[in-house]
């Protein structure tokens, strides 16, 4: 493909992981972020812009003369900010605003998912107390309760507690409670251009904050990549049944979806169910998809941007295996502490590189002491590869060890299970 400038909005890992793939890619010329964080610096020349409106990332594109703008996080994806830049004639990676709806309401994927007849946990969405009592009732427990709109990883609780469950939903307003789905979870990823649909590799990920899957919901803290769990068949399965239907009814409602379909599932007893859609790349499951992707990642997200993704070549994918650990401050997933100084980076640069390094999440650089504290809940995502699980495992959790920020926790059990007995 031609050299590409490229402008990425955001600032968390996987801002970060995306960034990081894009630096390496002989393609790009130039590597802009915005705002990005003290780890994306190391790779990306950074820009200050408000990443909710829409007119001044249009005009920082325009400025930068970027041939590629990539939008990360959800809520400036739902605010519509892909379509201002494309406005501006810029080719922009994210779905627009009125696409973005099938992650900013739950109720609104349901909806798609039932036109198009994807498969998924059946669900009540209640506006009253009367009507969260009768669907609370309806399903028991283990009761699942969403936040109808975006939550940042944080709207859901799943708990046998009734009294916790009807506190959530009361508090959310508008809210979707549905049937407990069994079974492991998958996250797959899909490319799109609103008509033609190229998955990733399958990862899961973490959500509960504590080892042994105890403790909150959390936006996730860690994954892995592989599943050596998994039908060979899986992809394909979940792109004839969830994803493609999905792009196709979109497009069907005058809406295309254009960019990254992100499809949480679980394979239950009854086969592959939706968990929930996301309309841009999930974190922590990036990290450790894009550090196994061997094809380059700015040809294929400006092929999704222009409508030309049905002309790439087949992906390309390491051998190997990738982990990821996400070490969190003090008290996440509640309020964190922040400011704490975070140590050991320059030792797992030297020590573990390049198959173990460091992405940034809720980081900043101190003004006064240049010092990276935490800035954050989830403050950093420690990756690393090698030729199966247990290797990959093993160097993780080796630079894991090396960094130190107080009050700090991780969980220890990220992809043991299957790094031990395959499952």
């Amino acid at each position: 493909m031609p050299t590409v400038k490229v402008l990425v909005i955001g600032g968390g890992a996987r801002e970060h992981a995306l960034c990081r793939s894009l630096s390496l890619d002989p393609h790009v010329t130039a590597l802009h972020c915005a705002p990005g964080n003290a780890g994306i610096a190391e790779v990306a020349e950074l820009h200050a812009v408000d990443v909710l409106d829409g007119a001044a990332v249009a005009d920082l594109a325009a400025a930068l003369e970027a041939e590629l703008v990539v939008v990360g996080p959800e809520a400036p994806l739902v605010a519509g900010v892909a379509d201002a830049v494309r406005a501006r004639g810029i080719p922009a990676f994210g779905p627009s605003a009125e696409a973005a709806r099938l992650e900013g309401s739950k109720a609104f994927a349901k909806d798609v998912m039932a036109s198009a007849g994807v498969p998924t946990a059946r669900a009540y969405v209640c506006t009253t107390p009367a009507e969260v009592d009768e669907a609370l009732d309806a399903f028991g427990p283990p009761y699942v309760v969403k936040d109808d709109g975006l939550a940042a990883g944080k709207g859901v609780v799943v708990t046998g507690d009734l009294a916790a469950a009807r506190e959530h939903a009361l508090a959310c307003g508008r809210v979707v409670i549905e049937e407990f789905l069994d079974g492991p979870e998958v996250s797959l990823f899909a490319v799109t251009d609103g008509e033609t649909v190229v998955p990733l590799q399958p990862a899961q990920d973490f959500k509960r904050a504590y080892d042994g899957d105890e403790g909150p919901n959390t936006g996730g803290m860690g994954a892995y990549s592989p599943l050596p769990w998994a039908d060979p068949a899986l992809v394909d399965e979940i792109v004839a049944t969830v994803c493609q239907p999905t792009v196709d009814e979109l497009r069907r409602r005058g809406t295309p979806f254009s960019g990254l379909l992100y499809a949480g599932l679980a394979i239950t007893s009854r086969g592959v169910r939706v968990i929930e859609f996301n309309a841009r790349f999930g974190d922590p499951e990036t990290q450790v998809v894009l550090a196994r992707l061997k094809t380059p990642l700015a040809g294929l997200l400006k092929a999704a941007a222009t409508g030309a993704l049905a002309a790439e070549p087949p992906l390309r994918w390491s051998d190997g295996a990738a982990v990821t650990v996400v070490i969190a401050s003090h008290n996440y997933p509640g309020t964190p502490r922040t400011g704490d100084p975070i140590t050991g980076l320059d030792e797992v640069a030297a020590q573990d590189g390049p198959t173990a390094y460091v992405l940034h999440a809720g980081t900043r650089r101190d003004g006064a002491s240049g010092d990276v504290v935490s800035a954050g809940g989830r403050v950093l995502s420690v990756t690393a590869s090698g030729s199966d699980l247990a290797k990959a495992r093993e160097r993780v959790y080796r630079a894991v060890s090396r960094i130190g920020l107080d009050g700090s926790h991780h969980r220890t059990d990220i992809a043991a299970k299957a790094a031990s007995d395959g499952v």
